[in-house]
């Protein structure tokens, strides 16, 4: 129930309330305050015999003496969602739905609000510094969700034996963190999330790769326009292994190396050598992530290992998917969350303009995070917003124009009653339909094109009398008398 009070109510305080109109060019107010907040030369009592809005000047005056208007803006780093911005989400995620119906997915929600626990897992993650936690009135720990697999891991958990594997689920949901905001990252964002469960083959990962591939092909983006890195987290683990790096700093390191072109090689060399990581380690780490060819790895690291075997795999299904010019590899590409143990992978923009597009790969050791047993899982995470920015770039934007099917108008005022049977008849017919009165017919006719409407159905006395309706057709102007039980 809205805590706003309702106009009776405000009238059965009188005269403890008064009533103020603050307006500005853009945005009129109407507010309430008790009387003894304000001065009365600061208030205007509304009345007919009353101008309904105050001066600037007044408004001014009101607002330094103690009245204020609640700040318009949503809080810094989120969004509205005016009518043509939720055309555009709406348009964005029914793309999001359909590839994952296309690749035979299942759809799952989760609580935006989850335990603080499911998402602090490993010390040292960025992430965990992002949170928005806090204490509820039960005195329990919870967090607006940074991310979406935690959560997933946690619903795969809670279903237990009663689901057969593989699980294939998608689901687009916020996700909440508290960060430097850039050109396509805020603070709340919405996300496109695919898992598979159960597959524990290279397949998992080409099957995902495919759905990201088809979605941008879906919004007209090619491959000259964005690539897919591919690395794997094994690469990492064998390197660290080659110089005898404890393997309770992997998770460290890999927050450190995904850094990698987005600071200095020195800063990195700094942070990795104040882990305790030797200098000759530092070294040989980034030179093996800085390696573009997965022969030049495989030259390194040698063809027998599940990092370059895994990786030659997934290159080959590329193939046999289509979407090998999509691909590259790329060792540097490591993935910022604690829980991944083998391939990763992130869409870019070739122009180097955006952050990452989408991210993911596999993670195989979750579960047993959540004091669960483990099962090969692999996914991926896809932002809305930076693929918005990316279809601003290249033109790509759709038309997304509101669309209604008929305007019904009663010409006269005794026509309303059938003017809303019609309305309601077209309804019922699945028809959307915008019934209009009290207006000009001039203003109906514009108001028409400006909301694209197919037809304008016009009530008047004559046609009623003869049980009919004037219909035009606004696209061929083509104007008609049509019978009421014949409107469809």
């Amino acid at each position: 129930m809205s805590a706003v009070p309702s106009l009776r109510h405000l009238l059965l305080l009188r005269p403890h309330l008064r009533f103020i109109a603050l307006s500005t060019p853009s945005s009129p107010f109407l507010s309430y305050a008790p009387s003894h907040h304000f001065p009365p030369s600061s208030l205007r009592i509304l009345s007919s015999s009353s101008s309904p809005t105050l001066t600037q000047e007044e408004a001014d005056e009101a607002v330094g003496k103690g009245s204020s208007l609640i700040d318009v803006n949503p809080p810094r780093g989120t969004r509205d969602f005016p009518p043509d911005d939720m055309r555009l989400r709406n348009w964005l995620f029914q793309n999001f739905r359909e590839v994952s119906r296309i690749l035979s997915f299942e759809e799952v929600d989760f609580p935006v609000l989850e335990s603080e626990a499911l998402f602090i897992r490993k010390a040292g993650e960025e992430i965990t510094q992002q949170l928005y936690n806090f204490e509820d009135k039960g005195g329990r720990r919870v967090v607006l969700r940074p991310e979406i697999t935690p959560s997933l891991a946690r619903l795969v958990i809670k279903q237990g034996k009663s689901v057969s594997l593989p699980l294939k689920w998608f689901t687009i949901g916020q996700c909440w963190r508290y960060e430097r905001m850039t050109r396509g990252r805020r603070r709340e964002h919405y996300q496109w999330n695919m898992d598979i469960f159960g597959v524990s083959k290279v397949r998992g990962e080409a099957e995902l790769i495919q759905a990201v591939v088809l979605l941008f092909e879906r919004l007209g983006i090619n491959s000259s326009d964005v690539g897919i890195r591919v690395s794997s987290r094994k690469v990492l683990q064998a390197v660290l292994q080659m110089y005898a790096i404890p393997e309770n700093l992997f998770t460290q390191v890999c927050v450190i190396v995904d850094k990698l072109g987005k600071i200095t090689r020195e800063e990195i060399e700094k942070e990795l050598l104040s882990l305790g990581v030797s200098i000759e380690a530092v070294n040989g780490i980034i030179e093996v992530l800085s390696l573009k060819s997965l022969s030049k790895l495989e030259e390194v690291l040698g063809s027998e290992g599940e990092a370059v075997s895994e990786l030659k795999k997934l290159f080959s299904l590329a193939e046999s998917y289509g979407y090998a010019d999509w691909i590259c590899f790329d060792a540097s590409v490591v993935r910022g969350l604690a829980y991944y143990t083998g391939i990763v992978f992130e869409a870019f923009d070739r122009e180097g303009k955006l952050r990452a597009i989408c991210g993911g790969g596999r993670y195989d050791r979750l579960l047993s995070t959540f004091g669960s047993e483990d099962i090969s899982a692999c996914g991926f995470g896809f932002g809305d917003a930076v693929i918005v920015e990316l279809l601003k770039d290249k033109g790509l934007l759709p038309g997304l124009a509101h669309k209604v099917d008929d305007i019904v108008f009663p010409l006269d005022e005794e026509l309303d009653g059938t003017a809303s049977r019609i309305a309601s008849s077209l309804r019922k017919k699945g028809r959307s339909v915008d019934l209009v009165e009290d207006k000009r017919l001039k203003w109906v006719f514009k108001h028409a094109e400006r909301i694209g409407a197919s037809r304008l159905i016009l009530v008047g006395n004559s046609e009623w009398e003869r049980g009919a309706v004037r219909v035009k057709n606004l696209s061929t102007r083509e104007e008609f008398e049509v019978k009421i039980d014949e409107l469809d």
